[in-house]
Order: structure tokens, then C-alpha cells, then sequence
């Protein structure tokens, strides 16, 4: 058993959760690949002294005040748990995760592999605890996490279920600004139709790569905006409505493609991208490594509220720091009112509130894909998205067992695709 001294030298919250952030500097990996990930850390670069406490941390555990009250000294890992799922029933902050695995820096930004059937024991020395897996690879019952062929280990369990988020992995539903100009677009129908469905016939402009013959189509709805974008100028990012897939039966500078699946009806005018589904492996919960203050600026499906296991778009993604993985607080802004208790007109600013929390999932250069893990209360666009605070107590927050919970605990089902 692991023996430390670190509960003797690590004294406030807040500088355990700053030795945290810097153990996780810069090592998040982007659906996009590692440039964006390498611009980031460059931007936000960590001393030596941050990386050698973040090094002790990382060794120490976390203080047992940071378990949850009813954290298992033992459990058996289930099929179709989720890594956001134990974290939370282990913790009562889950972007603690790496610090209870005692995870280094390279550890934390790899895949974290856990399975059905290993049994997970919670370690308790000196005032700290630690997450072993019990028999583990290396000798001393601590799993070591490291990038696999995620084809061999589709058993392992995932950050959060496959099946809430697998249409942002492969069909474009926000769309970058740029990305829109750039589309190639259909120009013209079989026969001249208005519409076009499944088994027709399309023909389409600006397919300059010829190796690639399957292209997701889609029409661009409502631009979205940066809030801080008072005069709505600059949109950000598209509202993208998913029509469908194509696949190329005869290159040129007018295509034809051959409609392989249609959700809606294509014409004129939609655009096209290459499919390209996203691998997504299971990083761990985390907090962001920079200070983020990020906003809701869409909610999928249109609705005005969103609530537990459903998916939100952010106004900052990769330029901004944000990685897989990145937890963050969601923030109701407090209303400006009058104070009605005093004489004359003076207006006050209510606190804002916490109203749950949000796991990123997929990353752009300047937006962000996160499901809601946790809400306390609806989250609607122009909510905020900040770093995660162990000042707030979500479980209090959530005094019954919500839908949300009962989602990340369920076994995964599959994702009901209208063809």
C-alpha cells in the first residue's frame, strides 16, 4: 500500500485544485488532432514549480472530504457503466477523477481504459484516498492507462453513453462559419424535381477531392452568434439541419451522386460534407486547464430549455483551451432588479446560480459539443459555462434522483436512426 506525505504539505482547497489544473496543463487531446492541442498549451504555459506540485498531487489522492459521502470501498465494474458515472459516485466533484486515480500527466491524456468485470478498490491512507483496480497490471493492483486500438477494446466502458452523442461524432449539426463557405452544394435534381429522397439521383458543385465518395448533406439554418456580438455581424457557427448522405457514382466538375439515405427531402442549394465520424475515446472528467468563460449559445433540437443527457453548443472551443473531457459549471446569470426596500430607484445584481454541470465531448477551433451530466434547473442559450467549483454541491443542489442520473447508469441502446 502506497504510503505519502502530502496531507501534511497540502493545506487549502484551492491550492489542491490549482496543483490539479496544472498536472492536466496542456495534455488534453482534440478530436481534431494535436496542432490545436499544442497552440493551446503554448498559450497557456505552466511554470516548473506548478509541474513538480502537480506531480505530488497526482501521487497523493484526493483528501477524503472530497468522497462522496457514500463512496464503495469496493465495486465491481458493470456493463454499461460510464467513467462520468463512477466518478460521481466516488466523488462529489467528478473532475477530481485523475487526482483519485492518481494519475501523471501522460496518464491523463489517454484514453482511461476500464472494464466490465474489474473490481475497483478505494485505498485510504493518511488522511488522502486512491482508486486501485484490484489484480491490476502492475503488480500493485494500479491500472495504467494508455492509448489502445479502441477496435480490440469497444468493451471497455466509456466517459458517457455512446448513444446521446454518437450523431454529433458523424452528422453535422452546428456548422462552423468558414466551413459553410467552403461546402460543396448540390446544383441540380434528377428530372429536374424539386426534391430528391433515398435511391435518386443529385448532381453537385465544388467536390475537388475525388478519393472521397461519401458526403453527409445538410441545410444551413439560423446562424448562431458570440453573445458578445451585440450587432449581430459575425456568425460563428450555423444551426445545421441533417438531410442525409451521398455518395459519389461519377466525379467531374458537375458530380453525380447517388442519395444513399435521406432524413428529409434534398434539393438545390444544400451542402455538403465529407463523412467523417469521430473516434471518441474515453478521456477522463477533468477540469478545464485554463479559465474558461464560455456561453450556451444553441441547444439541439430547437428546444428552449435543456435539461440532464442533453446536448448543448458552446461559443469557445480548441483556440479557447477547451480539450475532451473539459468539465464545466453551468451559470443562470442573477436578474438586475429594484430594490424595493429603500427610498428612491436603486437596482441590485442577484448572485448568479449554479444550475448543473457539462462534459465536453467534441472540440472545434471557436465552438464545443458538451452534454449536460447534472442539472439542477433548465439551461437555456445565453447560460454560462465556467471552471468547476467544489464550492458548489451539486448532490444538495439535486435532492432526488434525476433522469439524468438514472441515463448515465443505464446500459447503452442503440441509437434509433429513421433510414
Amino acid at each position: 500500500m502506497r504510503k505519502t506525505s502530502m496531507g501534511a504539505r497540502v493545506g487549502a482547497r484551492s491550492e489542491v485544485m490549482l496543483a490539479a489544473a496544472a498536472a492536466i496543463a496542456g495534455f488534453g487531446l482534440l478530436a481534431a488532432g494535436s496542432v490545436a492541442a499544442q497552440s493551446a498549451t503554448s498559450r497557456y504555459p505552466i511554470t516548473s514549480d506548478q509541474r513538480q506540485t502537480a506531480d505530488q498531487v497526482a501521487q497523493a489522492g484526493v483528501p477524503l472530504s472530497a468522497l462522496a459521502p457514500d463512496a464503495p470501498d469496493h465495486y465491481v465494474v458493470k456493463r454499461g457503466d460510464t467513467l462520468w458515472g463512477l466518478s460521481s459516485m466516488y466523488l462529489t466533484s467528478p473532475w477530481r477523477w485523475p487526482e483519485l486515480w492518481g494519475m501523471n500527466k501522460q496518464q491523463i491524456a489517454n484514453p482511461h481504459l476500464i472494464y466490465p468485470g474489474q473490481e475497483l478498490v478505494l485505498v485510504k491512507t493518511d488522511g488522502r484516498a486512491f482508486l486501485q483496480v484490484a489484480g491490476g497490471p502492475s503488480g500493485e493492483g494500479k491500472l495504467q492507462p494508455q492509448i489502445r486500438d479502441m477496435g480490440q477494446d469497444r468493451d471497455a466502458i466509456r466517459s458517457i453513453p455512446m448513444n446521446l452523442i454518437q450523431p454529433f461524432l458523424s452528422q453535422p449539426l452546428v456548422v462552423e462559419s468558414g466551413t459553410i463557405a467552403d461546402s460543396a452544394r448540390i446544383v441540380a435534381t434528377q428530372e429536374g424535381r424539386v426534391w430528391v429522397g433515398r435511391g435518386d439521383n443529385a448532381y453537385a458543385r465544388g467536390l475537388t477531392n475525388d478519393a472521397i465518395i461519401n458526403y453527409s448533406v445538410f441545410r444551413p439554418a439560423r446562424p448562431l452568434f458570440d453573445p458578445e456580438d451585440v450587432n449581430r455581424k459575425n456568425p460563428i457557427a450555423y444551426e445545421a439541419v441533417y438531410l442525409g448522405t451521398v455518395n459519389v457514382t461519377k466525379p467531374g466538375e458537375v458530380a453525380r451522386v447517388h442519395v444513399q439515405e435521406s432524413k428529409q427531402e434534398i434539393g438545390v442549394g444544400d451542402r455538403l460534407l465529407p463523412v467523417e465520424p469521430q473516434a471518441f475515446a474515453s478521456y477522463v472528467p477533468k477540469a478545464p486547464t485554463a479559465p474558461v468563460e464560455a456561453r450556451v449559445i444553441s441547444i439541439y433540437d430547437g428546444v428552449r430549455y435543456a435539461g440532464g443527457t442533453q446536448i448543448i453548443t458552446l461559443n469557445r472551443g480548441s483556440n479557447d483551451g477547451l480539450t475532451i473531457g473539459d468539465t464545466l459549471q453551468l451559470w443562470r446569470a442573477g436578474e438586475t432588479i429594484q430594490d424595493r426596500t429603500v427610498p428612491g430607484r436603486e437596482f441590485i445584481k442577484l448572485p448568479d446560480e449554479a444550475i448543473g454541470l457539462a462534459f465536453v465531448f467534441r472540440v472545434f477551433p471557436t465552438i464545443s459539443y458538451a452534454i449536460i451530466t447534472r442539472g439542477a434547473q433548465p439551461v437555456t442559450v445565453g447560460d454560462r459555462a465556467a471552471n468547476p467549483s467544489d464550492e458548489v454541491a451539486y448532490r444538495a443542489l439535486t435532492t432526488t434522483e434525476t433522469e439524468a442520473d438514472r441515463v448515465f447508469r443505464q446500459p447503452l441502446r442503440p441509437l434509433n436512426v429513421q433510414q
